[in-house]
C-alpha cells in the first residue's frame, strides 16, 4: 500500500499496474488530505463564510462537501470565500483588507504545515486566524499496518512528507509492527524500484526500512521545519474522514498562540468523528483502500469529476478522480 495521492497518479497515469505480476496488488490508502479532512471542519468553514468572513483555502479543498454544504456551496449562496496558493498568499490578502476577519482554512499533511507554522511565529495580521486540519502520516500507516482487515504486506511511504519527517518518524511502526517499508520518490522508476524493493523484503522474510528516495529523503528528516511545527503545534488525536479517530495524527495550535486559532477565537469545537458521506457512497472504503472506485455504486454514474459526490472524486490527489480521469471504469488492478 502506498499512502500518497500523488504516488496512485503515477500509478495509474503510467500504468504501472498493467505492469506487475497477477499476484501483486498496490493498494491506494489515506493519503489525499482534502479526502481526509472532516466533514464538521468543511461546515465550520463553511458557516463562517456565510457570518461575513473570508475564507481563504486551496482550490481543491473548496468542491469538498460536509454534512451538507461545500465551500463552493456557500459561495454561491453570498459566503466570501477565496482560492490561495500558498500560506503566504493568505497573509497578503488579510493585510491588504484590515478591517475584515479572515481565516485560512489549512489542510493537508506534514508536507504544508511547516509554512503555516512558520507565518504563524512571524506574527500575522490581527485579523487572520487559522482553522486548522493537518494531519500527521506516521500514526495513519502504523493503525493502517495493525488493520487486520486490510492485511498489507508491506508500505510505499511519500518521499515529499518524509522529506520533512525523515524516516525516523516510522522507526516505532516498524518496529512494533515488522511491515516492509520504502520510502518511495514520485518519478514512475520511483514506484518500480520500490515495488521491486518491498518484493525483495517480503520474499525473504526481511522486513527493513529502505530509502529509494535518497535524492531528498534522510534518516533525521527537515530539522527546521519539524521546529517550527513543534513550537506551534501539539500532536493531539485526529478524526481522518471514513478512516477512524487516529491517536497523534492531529495538529492542535498551542496555547500561547490562540490568537491564531480559529476555534478559541469564535468558540468553535474540534472536528466529530462523523463520515457524513452522502447515501450509499463507499468514499470511506476507498480512502483506506478496502474497494477500488468502479466498486462504489455512485462511481461514474451520478459521482463524476464535473459533479462530484464524494471527496475521493474531487480533489486531484482522490483516487477516484485520478481512476475517473484515466477512464477506468473495470474492476481489474493489474490489467487496467
Amino acid at each position: 500500500m502506498h499512502v500518497c495521492g500523488s504516488h496512485e497518479w503515477t500509478i495509474t497515469h503510467f500504468g504501472i499496474r498493467t505492469l506487475l505480476p497477477d499476484n501483486v496488488e498496490v493498494r491506494a490508502g489515506p493519503g489525499c488530505p482534502v479526502c481526509v479532512t472532516p466533514a464538521a471542519d468543511i461546515d465550520m468553514a463553511a458557516q463562517l463564510s456565510l457570518e461575513g468572513k473570508t475564507i481563504l483555502t486551496y482550490g481543491d479543498m473548496t468542491r469538498a462537501r460536509g454534512s451538507t454544504l461545500s465551500l463552493s456551496d456557500a459561495k454561491a449562496s453570498g459566503g466570501e470565500v477565496r482560492i490561495v496558493y500558498s500560506v503566504h498568499d493568505a497573509i497578503e490578502i488579510a493585510k491588504a483588507n484590515p478591517k475584515r476577519e479572515h481565516v485560512f482554512f489549512a489542510v493537508g499533511f506534514e508536507t504544508t504545515a511547516p509554512p503555516t507554522a512558520y507565518e504563524i511565529l512571524q506574527q500575522p495580521p490581527h485579523n487572520l486566524t487559522f482553522l486548522t486540519a493537518y494531519r500527521y502520516v506516521p500514526p495513519a500507516v502504523e493503525a493502517v499496518a495493525n488493520s487486520p482487515d486490510l492485511a498489507v504486506s508491506g508500505f510505499m511511504n511519500a518521499g515529499h512528507a518524509s522529506t520533512v519527517t525523515g524516516m525516523k518518524a516510522y522507526e516505532s511502526c516498524f518496529k512494533s509492527t515488522r511491515k516492509p517499508m520504502v520510502f518511495a520518490g514520485f518519478e514512475p522508476i520511483d514506484v518500480l524500484i520500490s515495488i521491486a524493493m518491498l518484493l525483495r523484503q517480503i520474499a525473504s522474510n526481511d522486513p527493513k526500512m529502505e530509502n529509494e528516495y535518497t535524492r531528498a529523503v534522510t534518516w533525521e528528516g527537515n530539522l527546521r521545519a519539524q521546529a517550527a511545527m513543534d513550537k506551534v503545534f501539539d500532536r493531539v488525536d485526529g478524526y481522518w474522514r471514513g478512516v477512524a479517530t487516529i491517536p497523534g495524527s492531529g495538529f492542535r495550535i498551542r496555547s500561547e498562540f490562540l490568537e491564531c486559532d480559529t476555534r478559541a477565537r469564535f468558540g468553535l469545537k474540534e472536528a466529530s468523528g462523523d463520515e457524513q458521506f452522502v447515501p450509499q457512497a463507499r468514499c470511506g472504503e476507498v480512502i483506506l483502500g478496502k474497494i477500488d472506485p468502479p466498486e462504489c455504486p455512485l462511481y461514474m454514474k451520478t459521482c463524476t469529476p464535473a459533479s462530484p459526490k464524494g471527496p475521493t472524486m474531487v480533489s486531484a490527489e482522490g483516487t477516484c478522480k485520478i481512476w475517473a480521469d484515466h477512464k477506468i471504469l473495470a474492476t481489474m488492478r493489474c490489467r487496467v
